[in-house]
């Protein structure tokens, strides 16, 4: 099984963590990870609504190499996913704005030919994996650690676009953390945006961070740690605990991590230290 691998901007400049923990898990899991060379910014979610041929034609160029690749591609960022899908589904059906991005990519000596798929890693583990193959591979059960997920608004919606699992009623990250032993609890707020885009608006910060310690609060009376699927939900509740901020201790984990260590891959080796809040109490739920 191989894909192409699409990193995403913010995972590689600020959580090296998160990529070192899937390549390790995807190679333990027979999965074969394929850089894409040349690979630029996915679009960001945003810029469709200022410049929406710039936007598809951003996304484009990295779907084009993938294509060239022969891969469908597979990523961390829900962010990316959701630009790619879109763009994906969008420039697949409607032939017009394929042209007109066609047009652009042919300076760079691209095409966009819609032959691949886009699949976030969660996705990419449960419907070409599954829970029963990965089952195999647990070693180390964590049984009894209370595990808050957090899915993340574009994991999952808008659904007409990402038509993954139930938006209002999603099981599938639960699944993925139950099949490590560890318990998927569920608490008030679980859907609850990270309010990190919040942070691109000037004066709204604050805000942002106090609608974040908000969510963690409650978490804190439910879960021991909390694990996310994309990087910016990964750093708003993070940095949401860090000075000047007062910590609630919750430790934020990459799922990848979670099921590394019940993989029985080393702690150091997922690059679990490198987290800001401490994670060792994962080891106390190891058999």
């Amino acid at each position: 099984m191989r894909y192409a691998f699409f990193v995403g901007c913010t995972t590689l400049a600020r959580l090296p963590s998160y990529e070192i923990s899937v390549r390790k898990v995807a190679e333990a899991l027979g999965v074969e990870l394929v850089d894409m060379e040349g690979a630029g910014c996915c679009g960001t979610t945003h810029l469709k609504s200022i410049d929406r041929r710039t936007g598809l034609a951003l996304a484009a160029r990295n779907i084009s190499i993938a294509e060239d690749m022969g891969m469908d591609i597979v990523t961390i960022c829900n962010g990316c996913t959701e630009v790619f899908t879109d763009a994906n589904n969008t420039l697949k059906e409607n032939a017009e704005l394929r042209n007109d991005v066609n047009d652009i990519l042919s300076d760079v000596g691209h095409e966009f030919r819609g032959t691949v798929k886009v699949k976030h890693f969660v996705r990419a583990l449960l419907e070409d994996l599954g829970t029963d193959k990965i089952r195999t591979h647990i070693t180390n059960n964590l049984d009894g650690l209370r595990i808050a997920v957090h899915y993340g608004c574009h994991l999952l919606k808008p659904f007409e676009i990402m038509n993954f699992d139930d938006p209002e009623d999603p099981t599938s990250l639960d699944k993925l953390v139950n099949v490590t032993g560890a318990a998927s609890v569920d608490y008030p707020g679980k859907l609850d945006c990270c309010t990190a885009p919040l942070l691109t608006l000037r004066h709204r910060s604050e805000l942002a961070v106090s609608i974040a310690r908000e969510k963690l609060s409650t978490v804190k009376k439910y879960a021991d740690i909390m694990i996310t699927v994309c990087p910016f939900c990964y750093l708003m509740y993070e940095q949401s605990q860090l000075p000047p901020h007062e910590s609630f201790d919750i430790p934020i984990v990459h799922y990848p991590q979670l099921l590394g260590l019940a993989m029985g891959i080393d702690f150091q080796d997922l690059a679990l230290n490198e987290n800001r809040i401490d994670t060792s109490v994962i080891k106390n739920f190891s058999k």
